[in-house]
């Protein structure tokens, strides 16, 4: 399935005063952060859930049901509360404990099963099922990625000079589909992803979405065995390309961010600056490049 730009302009549409426009920071002369670790729950996510929601036909009585490594959990217990509809969101056991904390303040069900993302999400299928609830996709769903991509619209307002290149970080494949489908083909879009999380990656190599082993610092908010076919459709039609960062990487990108620039974010989200510090994806000379900072939701004191 490809999104089309026009579905992105109809969710910023639908989104407008419910979600925030996050801020762009100019780190270099030609590199930007664009701040979405500063959005509702802490993530992206709220983009697309809450276009998800409000894009159904109708909710049901029993709610949303929504399957998560976290972040999305979140972005569908925030917009369920402002939406004023019940949500369950089943999360594995492995889940950092500061989501599960925070999924419970704002108000959801929380359901942990299984040791990884596929788990849970098998369980919340069932359970959508079996109560009649609305279930939100974390990232596979036309509205959920039209909404993630919003935010790509928002960057082509506030870097006015323009841009030439976006780093994305990628797990499920949610926000880099959103993002290709609000900028591409004007402006090249890169994935990234950890070596032992590489759905996107594994899925170009073998021709079609596969299932990956997932293991890391950065599981928790990248750890999808499979990536979305949204995702791998809009990669393949746009020849996205991927790039591959070790864990050391991404740990040390994000301790860069903090001590560099006092920007506290998840190791999921440090994966997409870790292309840049690493090495794995080198800008030419004058090439003018975003890195999408996509979530905050993490325990910040190994960062003291």
């Amino acid at each position: 399935m490809i999104i089309e730009t026009s579905a992105v302009r109809a969710a910023s549409s639908r989104l407008e005063g419910r979600v925030r426009r996050t801020p762009v920071m100019q780190a270099d002369d030609n590199l930007w952060f664009k701040l979405e670790q500063v959005q509702h729950a802490g993530s992206f996510k709220t983009r697309g859930m809450v276009n998800q929601i409000l894009a159904a036909p109708a909710v049901p009585v029993a709610g949303i049901v929504a399957a998560s490594g976290g972040n999305a959990g979140l972005a569908a217990a925030y917009a369920a509360r402002e939406l004023g509809v019940p949500a369950e969101v089943f999360v594995p056991v492995t889940a950092p404990a500061v989501k599960v904390a925070k999924l419970g303040k704002l108000g959801a069900r929380v359901v942990q099963v299984g040791n990884e993302y596929a788990e849970a999400y098998a369980a919340a299928v069932v359970a959508a099922r079996d109560s009649g609830a609305l279930f939100c996709h974390a990232y596979d769903d036309p509205n959920m990625v039209a909404g993630n991509g919003t935010l790509g619209l928002e960057l082509l307002d506030q870097i006015p000079s323009g841009f030439d290149t976006v780093l994305v970080a990628v797990g499920g494949g949610g926000l880099i589909a959103g993002v290709i489908a609000a900028l591409e083909p004007a402006v090249r879009v890169v994935a990234v992803e950890p070596v032992t999380a590489s759905a996107l990656h594994s899925a170009l190599a073998a021709g079609e979405p596969v299932d990956v082993p997932v293991s890391g610092v950065a599981a928790d908010s990248l750890g999808a065995r499979r990536v979305g076919r949204i995702a791998y459709e809009m990669a393949v039609a746009h020849r996205t390309p991927s790039v591959l960062v070790d864990d050391q990487a991404i740990v040390d990108a994000r301790r860069r961010l903090w001590d560099d620039y006092r920007l506290a974010v998840e190791h999921g989200t440090a994966a997409a600056y870790a292309a840049l510090t690493s090495g794995a994806y080198v800008p030419a000379e004058g090439e003018r490049v975003v890195v999408l900072l996509c979530g905050a939701n993490t325990n910040p004191a190994d960062l003291a």
